[in-house]
């Protein structure tokens, strides 16, 4: 064996032991697909609202032993935008991420209140982090959940806009995204 390929052996090996871990899908990429189940158990997949339209898709923060005041507000703040989504053809999928082994849909019933959601509205369970690993959002500190999250994907499947916020407020509030969905004049509109 050359001395070349003894010094590229322990790369190697290295390289290969390591892990792979999924990148969080950024702009111009493909929203990898998912299907998880709303609070009432109804299959619902990110192929299934694509293939009809644009999408925002919020990952809100879940439960990290508490109700977030920043997921609360946010997730209020576009049911009152519902109207202006809806005239964009524009479905919203909020996912609230949580452990398995907690009731993750009380959870999030208490977050959605009293109220139903808004007819191009979606509020979805990710239990044990299923979403938010496959998109690499996870935020694994003490008491946190995942990095709150905002994607908007066209009728393709491509991501024109993604957000990770970095701080519990780091939120994209609705405003922003009309904004880009008025912009974005190469996804298809109904």
């Amino acid at each position: 064996m050359s001395m070349r390929r003894l010094f590229l052996l322990p790369a190697l090996l290295l390289a290969v032991s390591l892990p792979s871990v999924a990148a969080t899908p950024g702009v111009g990429q493909r929203a990898p697909d998912f299907t998880l189940t709303t609070l009432d158990g109804t299959p619902v997949s990110l192929s299934s609202y694509t293939s009809k339209g644009r999408v925002v898709l919020i990952l809100l923060r879940g439960y990290p032993g508490y109700q977030c005041p920043f997921s609360q507000q946010q997730f209020q703040s576009y049911q009152q935008a519902a109207a202006q989504f809806s005239a964009l053809g524009t479905q919203v999928i909020f996912i609230y991420p949580g452990a398995g082994s907690k009731n993750l849909a009380d959870d999030a019933a208490q977050l959605l209140g009293n109220q139903p959601l808004p007819a191009n509205m979606h509020l979805v369970l990710d239990p044990d982090y299923v979403f938010t690993n496959q998109y690499s959002l996870r935020w694994d500190d003490p008491n946190q959940t995942v990095y709150p999250s905002t994607f908007l994907i066209a009728q393709n499947g491509i991501i024109f806009y993604a957000h990770t916020g970095r701080s519990s407020s780091d939120l994209t509030p609705p405003s922003d995204a009309l904004v880009v969905l008025n912009a974005n004049t190469n996804a298809v509109k109904n």
